[in-house]
């Protein structure tokens, strides 16, 4: 099953939500008409597309549909296709040039982070790289066994240290460990959750700051993860961690969960972070690498 099918697949709900009403819209078009693109507009907005995200979509729509005489349904889903896929077409490619590359992964507890790090693994192996994992979360209890367990299952290296140790130590660890084994890449898993949010965005400055020495120049990527099923509490979450973090890319988990899938358009236009893998399901080969224009065909087919 290819990305297209699986994507249609994991969209079900937002489909359900969303392209029913749509499609009766769509058919039923004859030409420009304010009653039609408000209607559009709050569809929009209940699929989680976000109010500003939505308004700007209608906009251009509205531009280009009395710019080209748009009478019929077909011209109008292709023109909606086609601003929709602008407005996430972000560069999704993960950056991994030098050897070895680092992807910090961060994003609060319960959104799937630790199981991501093990699918992203299992895709990098599959691909011929060497992977190592360092267990940077070492205040969840269980974190570095579950992360053993993706290693293991992924043909990866691990380096963790007891729990509750400082996890810039391990971080450094796990680069030496690197460097002497000729590794490709280096994923770091971090932790979700400290007492509160300053100590948490300190800890992430800290291993930012350990791998900066310890690799200058090495591409790295810092990978948000969101659960799709938050909504927009998850755009909330990516503008505080983009503010601290420096963010390179979204994963957004558990699409296939939730009605709220439009929530891809708001991150994506609202903060110009680009989506890079999304999760739709709970098999290793349900993350998948994000691709903007079959997101859109999927959600509007």
């Amino acid at each position: 099953m290819g990305f297209f099918d699986k994507i249609k697949e994991g969209l079900a709900r937002t489909r359900k939500n969303m392209t029913a009403q749509l499609s009766g819209m769509i058919a039923s078009f004859t030409g420009a008409n304010e009653e039609f693109f408000e209607e559009l507009e709050e569809t929009l907005i209940l699929a989680d597309v976000g109010v500003e995200t939505a308004m700007k979509a209608v906009e251009k729509l509205r531009e280009v549909t009395k710019q080209e005489g748009y009478t019929k349904g077909e011209d109008i889903k292709a023109a909606l296709t086609d601003i929709l896929t602008e407005l996430i077409d972000l560069d999704g490619t993960l950056k991994m040039n030098t050897k070895p590359s680092v992807i910090l992964v961060i994003g609060v507890n319960g959104v799937g982070k630790t199981t991501t790090i093990g699918k992203i693994a299992m895709m990098l192996t599959e691909q011929g790289k060497k992977v190592l994992l360092c267990a940077g979360d070492t205040f969840r209890a269980a974190a570095a066994e579950q992360l053993t367990v993706w290693a293991e299952r992924s043909g990866s290296e691990i380096v963790r240290h007891a729990e509750g140790s400082d996890p810039a130590a391990v971080v450094f660890d796990g680069i030496c460990a690197a460097k002497a084994r000729g590794t490709d890449v280096i994923i770091c898993d971090t932790a979700g959750r400290l007492h509160n949010k300053s100590n948490l965005m300190n800890e992430l400055n800290k291993i930012s700051r350990v791998i900066d020495r310890e690799l200058p120049g090495a591409d790295r990527e810092t990978l948000l993860v969101l659960d799709a099923t938050t909504g927009q509490n998850g755009l909330i979450q990516a503008k505080q961690f983009k503010e601290s973090a420096g963010i390179t890319g979204i994963v957004l988990t558990k699409l296939d969960g939730t009605a709220k899938g439009g929530i891809v358009f708001a991150i994506a236009d609202q903060l110009q972070i680009p989506v890079k893998y999304v999760g739709v399901g709970e098999q290793a080969g349900d993350l998948l690498p994000f691709n903007p224009r079959e997101f859109v065909e999927a959600l509007l087919r």
